[in-house]
Parts: structure tokens; C-alpha cells; sequence
């Protein structure tokens, strides 16, 4: 005797406005994000590269499934499969069911409704049903209950960045915390600092380091403070903040919810819902900290580059580690790659404060169309400083050499010594001393000596005194 098997069809049949539309049987996806797919093919960055995008819509949905069963709007039998498929997706799985492009049409529309077809199709199967099987749990009327796109989208988008904010800021902290290294190592190393390309005055290379730890930290006091502002929401207020078709206590409940879900206490829902679901601010201030991050970044990369630049015909005061070959035609030839990657990416972030700044000026009425490319150039922007922060910091100022003695060298012979002689000689004999240095290259303190302005006892203290507070200042504070 033999049994008949069952086969699933290759494909089932699903509809919308629009008409049918065959979607493959095994797809946690359906008709909203097929159309979609099929409608922007822009970047082939898909929703599904966005990890952490995709946990924060999770847990809007977890949070309104929540508050609807409490509520009494949802079965718990429902609410239940559902929070159990948003569990499941904000642990990693299902994340190529999440087929949308990134820049879209329709202020995210593509983006809300593959997430709310993922969790439904996975809801049904806890259920006990197939996929598609939409009469006993539907993407819109339950994964969806009291929600729009217009609330779903920018508060899904707030926790991603504050995500995102949080690597950025252990990989700053990490690369000014080996800045901060450097800078105790190099604390006894005497150089010429410069401004404007020319020799000024004395420094110690400690303190070159050690501001540049500190112009990392004032930037990670940025992020901190930017990072407050993404925790007013608007979830609850719907299509464009009036709270039609929401529950009156839905608002309250489901951030309470969204906030035990996602362990930020500081979540809070706006003041105004009308205002926080039309306005965007919050995207470009934070567009704005990012490009100051990148554009001190990129600096900080110059100041590298130049630093090591040479080695024979350059300043050549330090060396960065080797990383790779640089040239196919100059033997032996080392370029500084990890800078200029990082400056690559300052680039990049700059640019992207530019997208920004016109998507959120492009807003009209109640509402911004064009958060798609707003998250895409936030998450961009995150992504890449984090990671180049972090290389920065492990391949190349960790290895970073001083040239010791050329740098003393270079102090004894530099004619920005007489600053140190002015007070007691005068302005104008260090002038002139200054100008017969550069003409003949005698040492500053030769000629101050055959001039008769100060007896060797007298240049010594002085340029001692000089060099000790140098690298007094130079110390790094306690703590922070």
C-alpha cells in the first residue's frame, strides 16, 4: 500500500489594492514588500542589512502587541504568536525575509508593511496555520493595531540610532583611550610645535596626543547629549499625529512597553504628536554631531599624515606601523592607508549631512517623505565612523614611533627658541636675532651668547624653565 504526500504549492496567491500577486510559498514576506522590491531597485542595500533597524521595528511591534492585549484590543492568543515572532526576529532570525529597498517611495511605507507581513506569516505558523493564511492573524488589522507608518517608522528609526550611537561611542573612547597612551608615552618627547606650517614654540609630543584625546572626548559628550534627544516619540499618534484609530490608553502603554522591552528608561512620547510626527530635527542635529565627528576625525588624520609624512623628505617626527605595500612601481614605498581610509570616510559623512539636510528641508505639511534616505544616511554614517575609529585606533596609533632625537635636534636648531629668550632680551634683539638665525643658520642661543644679551647661565635657565613647563602641561588629567 502506498501514501500520498502532500506538496506545497510553489507559490501562493495574495492581494491588495492593486489586484493578486503570486508570492513564493516558503516567504515570510507578502504582497506589500513584493511590489516593492519590484517597484525600487535602487541601492541593493535591502532592509535586510540593517540588524539593528530591523530589532528596533521588532520591538515597536512587541511593544503594541502588548498594549493592545492589554488594552483588550488583541487575543492573547494572538498577541502572544506575535510577540513570540518579534522575539525571534530581534534574536537575528528572518532577516532576509526583510527584502525592501532602503530608499524608498512612500516616507517607509515598504519598510512598516514587510515587517508587519514577516511578523504575521511567523505569528500564523505559532498559530498552527500556513503562511498566508490571513483571515486568523493579518498583518494589518493585528501586527499593525493602532499604528501607522507615519509613527512605526521614526520611532523604530530612534532606537537604531541610539543603537548605533552606543558603538560609536565605545569605539571613540576606545581610540581616545590609545590616543591617551601615547601621549603618557610621549610625555618626554621635545618637539616644535608649528602653526600655520612654521615653527612656533617648544612642545612635547605627549601633549600633541593628549589633545588629541581630548578633542575626541568633547565629541563623545556630543554624542551623549544627541543621543538624549532620539527618546521622544511619537509612537501612538498615528497617521500624522491626531491618534486616530488608536486606543486612548494605547499611547502610554505601549511606550511603557517599548521601554521595558529595549531596557531606555528615558523613552518618553512628545508633547505635541502633531509636531514630533512632521518634524525631523532631531535627525539633522544629529547628522550635524556626526559630520563634527568626522570632519575632527579627518583632521586628526591629517595631522598623522603629515607627521610621519617622508620619511627622508618629510617631517618624518613619527612613524606609523606598516601596513601594506604602496606602490606598484616605487620599491619600499609605505603609504599612511588607515588615515586615509578614515579621511575617506569623514568624506562620506560629510556628504551625508548634506542628504540630510535637504531630506528634512523637503518636508511638507504633516508629515517627511523621505525619512528612507535620512535612516540610510544616519545608519551610513554610524556604521562607517565606528568602524574607523576603531581601525583607526588598533592599526595604526597604537603602533605609532617617535624620532626622538631628531625632534631634539630639530628644537635646538629651530629659531622659534628665542620666544622663550624674548621677555629678558626684547622684542625687537629677538627679532633681529630670529632673522640673523634663518640667514646664516647659526643656533639662537650662539648668537644671543655673541651678541652679549645673555650669559650662557642665563640661556640655560631659561630654556630649562622653558622645556619643564612644557612637559608639566603636558600631563593628562586623572580620571575621564
Amino acid at each position: 500500500m502506498t501514501h500520498a504526500t502532500t506538496t506545497l504549492p510553489d507559490h501562493r496567491t495574495e492581494h491588495d489594492l492593486l489586484g493578486n500577486f503570486e508570492i513564493p510559498s516558503n516567504a515570510y514576506y507578502g504582497v506589500h514588500a513584493a511590489r516593492a522590491a519590484e517597484n525600487f531597485p535602487i541601492t541593493g542595500a535591502l532592509l535586510g542589512s540593517q540588524p539593528i533597524f530591523i530589532a528596533a521595528l521588532a520591538a515597536v511591534k512587541h511593544a503594541a502587541a502588548t498594549a493592545n492585549r492589554d488594552i483588550g484590543l488583541l487575543s492573547p492568543e494572538k498577541a502572544g504568536a506575535i510577540i513570540k515572532a518579534c522575539d525571534e526576529i530581534r534574536s537575528g532570525k528572518f532577516h532576509d525575509q526583510f527584502i525592501v529597498d532602503m530608499i524608498q517611495g512612500g516616507a517607509g511605507t515598504s519598510i512598516n508593511m514587510n515587517t508587519n507581513e514577516v511578523i504575521a506569516n511567523r505569528a500564523l505558523e505559532h498559530l498552527g496555520h500556513l503562511r498566508g493564511q490571513y483571515e486568523h492573524l493579518h498583518p494589518l488589522q493585528d501586527v499593525n493595531l493602532g499604528q501607522s507608518t507615519n509613527d512605526v517608522f521614526p520611532t523604530a528609526l530612534k532606537l537604531a540610532l541610539d543603537a548605533h550611537i552606543v558603538r560609536l561611542l565605545a569605539s571613540l573612547a576606545h581610540l581616545r583611550q590609545t590616543f591617551e597612551a601615547k601621549a603618557a608615552e610621549f610625555s618626554d618627547v621635545i618637539k616644535m610645535g608649528r602653526t600655520q606650517l612654521q615653527d612656533a614654540v617648544p612642545m612635547t609630543l605627549g601633549q600633541e596626543f593628549a589633545a588629541l584625546a581630548a578633542t575626541l572626548e568633547e565629541d563623545e559628550d556630543r554624542l551623549r547629549e544627541g543621543r538624549l534627544l532620539l527618546h521622544e516619540l511619537n509612537l501612538g499618534g498615528t497617521a500624522i499625529g491626531t491618534e486616530l484609530n488608536a486606543h486612548p490608553e494605547y499611547r502610554a502603554r505601549a511606550v511603557e512597553s517599548l521601554k521595558e522591552i529595549t531596557g531606555v528608561q528615558t523613552l518618553s512620547s512628545a508633547i505635541n504628536l502633531v509636531e514630533a510626527t512632521s518634524d525631523v530635527g532631531v535627525f539633522v542635529q544629529l547628522s550635524g554631531i556626526l559630520k563634527r565627528v568626522a570632519v575632527k576625525l579627518s583632521k586628526t588624520c591629517n595631522d598623522l599624515r603629515l607627521l610621519s609624512s617622508g620619511p627622508r623628505a618629510g617631517f618624518n617626527e613619527i612613524n606609523l606601523p606598516a601596513r601594506q605595500a604602496g606602490s606598484s612601481i616605487m620599491p619600499g614605498k609605505v603609504n599612511p592607508v588607515i588615515p586615509e581610509a578614515v579621511n575617506q570616510v569623514a568624506f562620506e559623512v560629510i556628504g551625508n549631512d548634506v542628504t540630510i539636510t535637504l531630506a528634512a528641508e523637503g518636508g511638507q505639511l504633516q508629515l517627511n517623505a523621505f525619512e528612507p534616505i535620512i535612516a540610510r544616511s544616519l545608519f551610513a554614517s554610524l556604521e562607517h565612523l565606528t568602524a574607523a575609529g576603531t581601525i583607526l585606533a588598533d592599526k595604526c596609533v597604537a603602533g605609532i614611533t617617535a624620532n626622538r632625537e631628531l625632534l631634539r635636534q630639530r628644537v635646538s636648531e629651530s629659531i622659534g627658541l628665542v620666544t622663550a629668550l624674548s621677555p629678558r632680551i626684547g622684542y625687537e634683539n629677538a627679532t633681529l636675532v630670529a632673522q640673523e638665525a634663518l640667514l646664516t643658520g647659526q643656533g639662537v642661543a650662539d648668537l644671543v651668547l655673541a651678541k652679549g644679551l645673555l650669559t650662557q647661565e642665563e640661556i640655560d635657565g631659561l630654556l630649562s624653565k622653558m622645556l619643564m613647563a612644557t612637559s608639566r602641561s603636558a600631563r593628562l588629567p586623572q580620571g575621564g
